[in-house]
């Protein structure tokens, strides 16, 4: 047989029943209560509007693009000297200034020629009486007082006199430094009584013109790409947009040491251009313009899991929603970016605020484009 309960088991059985009555009735409670909380919130949210994000838009349109090569080139005058004397001498005067422009024939520096303009001198009053043996000579031959032998021997010793003048004037002229066409004077530093020694450099002389020559290099694959009369884009400082130039010449071999080839092109602009010797950009196409995607570079949303763009488009609800799309991005133009894969021309896409966007979100757009836009 069990043993009797005593008054204190039962007790505690009592205890435990109660508590535990309690228990499952405090939660019984709380989970209503949550119930009727959620409930409450839900009817509140869904009375609030939905929250949307607003952002710029632009049309991802098509544009003509070719793929093309940068390489840096030097710009050079279409004609450049290096100014130097033919003949010993002091200077006498110098006609010229750094930064000047001469013209063709303008007399820029003279060395002293006061000994040869003696010399022309005497050899021009040695003419004159050349001149006047010869012509009594010719007189006295029609008078039969002298021989055709005396006539020829006078007209030699004239003819010599004449060629000892212009002579003497050519050596003269020799002392006199032209310019030989229209240019910009380099730096200069000549003076009065300066002597110089035959072939001494007396300043640099750049030609202006309205065309200049672009020498740049290429890559051996490149070149045989290229054609005389093919155009390529000249940018330099102080020139924002790039200016057009044409090829006028491929050289005939490749530098055995870098492989690449060097082609000249002609810059023909009225508008800016580069200082002879400076360095410029030049971008030379490697194939034919073809139509390609662009949209602008702040649509592109860049990360780990490749290139990414939001397309705006009408969700089943009629709202304006962003839709992730996954796509692949080519060169940048100017503000635009090249797709390559992964939209359609005409389609609507999140630009200036496009960071803000998530899947399915509603938008709003601050400037709806136009189609054709």
């Amino acid at each position: 047989m069990p043993p009797p309960r005593t008054f204190s088991t039962t007790f505690k059985l009592v205890a435990s029943a109660l508590l535990l009555a309690v228990v499952a009735a405090t939660a019984l409670g709380l989970y209503l209560w949550k119930g009727s909380h959620n409930a409450a919130l839900a009817a509140a949210a869904a009375g609030q509007p939905e929250r949307s994000e607003t952002v710029d838009a632009a049309l991802v349109r098509t544009q003509q693009w070719a793929r093309s090569t940068t390489s840096i080139g030097t710009a050079h005058a279409l004609q450049s000297i290096t100014l130097r004397n033919e003949l010993p001498g002091t200077v006498h005067s110098v006609k010229l200034q750094t930064g000047q422009v001469v013209e063709a024939g303008d007399l820029l520096v003279e060395l002293d020629v006061s000994v040869e303009q003696a010399e022309l001198a005497a050899l021009e009053a040695e003419a004159r009486l050349a001149e006047s043996m010869l012509g009594r000579m010719e007189k006295a031959l029609k008078d039969q007082g002298a021989s055709a032998a005396d006539v020829d021997r006078a007209r030699a010793e004239h003819d010599k006199a004449l060629a000892n003048v212009k002579r003497t004037e050519a050596l003269i002229e020799r002392k006199r430094v032209r310019a030989p066409f229209r240019a910009r004077v380099g730096l200069l530093d000549l003076h009065l009584g300066q002597y110089l020694d035959a072939g001494t450099t007396i300043t640099t002389l750049q030609g202006v013109d309205e065309a200049m020559h672009i020498d740049f290099a290429v890559t051996q694959d490149t070149a045989a790409r290229l054609q005389i009369g093919g155009a390529v884009a000249i940018g330099f400082t102080g020139q924002t947009i790039p200016v057009p130039a044409k090829i006028i010449a491929i050289d005939a071999r490749v530098d055995s040491a870098t492989r690449n080839t060097w082609i000249r092109a002609l810059l023909d602009s009225k508008g800016p251009k580069p200082q002879p010797g400076s360095s410029v950009r030049v971008r030379t196409p490697v194939e034919a313009e073809h139509e390609v995607l662009v949209v602008p570079a702040s649509a592109l949303r860049r990360g780990p899991g490749g290139d990414l763009v939001y397309v705006l488009q009408t969700g089943v609800d009629g709202m304006t929603r962003a839709a992730s799309r996954r796509v692949i991005s080519g060169v940048s133009l100017a503000d635009d970016v090249v797709i390559l894969e992964g939209l359609k021309a005409g389609e609507q896409v999140g630009t200036t605020g496009s960071f803000k966007l998530r899947e399915g979100v509603l938008v709003n757009i601050k400037n709806a484009p136009a189609k054709g836009q």
